[in-house]
């Protein structure tokens, strides 16, 4: 017997529900539970993936900041770095030009000072015959002293020099007079008794000490040396070797320097040096 269509379908959804009816309850349950979970996971999930991606953006961005800052300062040190180099380099050169100048001065200095004891040698040997007491030739501060005693030159108060003083004044122009390097001082000194009235045309002892200066100048230009080398000059009793406390003491006070200075242009010329 054949079954119409229709009816075969209605008995078809007849069984199924009969079918679906008979589920257990239970396991519908557990499966609505765990759609349950699962969509709560899926939203902790989504969340946490949004806090990564954040967190991750948030890193990046400081990571740019960083990177930016830290080129910036190495950029800022790398032209302070630059700067310093330059500074260093005219530094250095600066050095170098200041070392060649101290060089030439050392140089300069030296050879002054080997020309003032040739010079000191020369007076000495010129010199020799005349007692050290009366005569000396010292070399101090770059320049040689003749220190020649009142005995050797002139009698108490006179301004004229004796002839044995004379003797002396032009062996030592003509040591010096081929020698246009050098700057020729005389000074006049005395002791501090005090000169009663005019004597010889001097008042005091300072008149005393100029006069007997420029007398000597006078012989020794006149022996050959250049007045434009020699320069006479009176201390008086303000510059003494001594303290004038005795005769002897005295006596040494009683003296000419002649005081001969090489010419330092060479040396003025380096120190003039930009």
């Amino acid at each position: 017997m054949t079954i119409p269509f229709k009816s075969g379908l209605a008995v078809l959804l007849a069984s199924s529900l009969l079918g679906l009816t008979s589920c257990n309850k239970k396991e519908i349950a557990a499966l609505q539970q765990q759609n349950a979970d699962l969509t709560r996971q899926n939203t902790d999930l989504s969340r946490t993936r949004d806090q990564l991606q954040a967190d991750k953006n948030a890193l990046q961005q400081a990571k740019n900041s960083t990177e930016a800052n830290l080129n910036q300062t190495l950029l800022s040190k790398n032209n302070q770095l630059n700067q310093l180099n330059q500074t260093l380099g005219a530094t250095e050169q600066d050095l170098a030009g200041k070392n060649a100048r101290v060089a030439e001065l050392q140089r300069v200095l030296a050879e002054k000072e080997a020309a003032t004891n040739a010079l000191r040698k020369k007076v000495a040997d010129a010199l020799l015959g005349f007692n050290n007491q009366d005569l000396q030739v010292n070399v101090k501060n770059g320049k040689v002293y003749v220190s020649l005693s009142e005995q050797l030159l002139f009698k108490s108060g006179s301004t004229k020099v004796d002839p044995k003083g004379q003797d002396a004044l032009v062996k030592l122009a003509n040591a010096l007079k081929d020698n246009k390097d050098i700057n020729v001082l005389v000074e006049g000194h005395t002791d501090n008794v005090p000169i009663k009235g005019v004597v010889n045309g001097a008042k005091d002892n300072w008149d005393l000490s100029v006069l007997r200066a420029t007398e000597i100048t006078r012989l020794l230009t006149a022996a050959g040396l250049d007045p434009a080398q020699v320069t006479p000059s009176g201390r008086g009793q303000y510059m003494p070797v001594v303290a004038n406390d005795t005769p002897q003491d005295k006596a040494l006070n009683r003296r000419t320097d002649i005081v001969l200075t090489p010419k330092l242009d060479e040396l003025f010329s380096i120190l003039n040096t930009n």
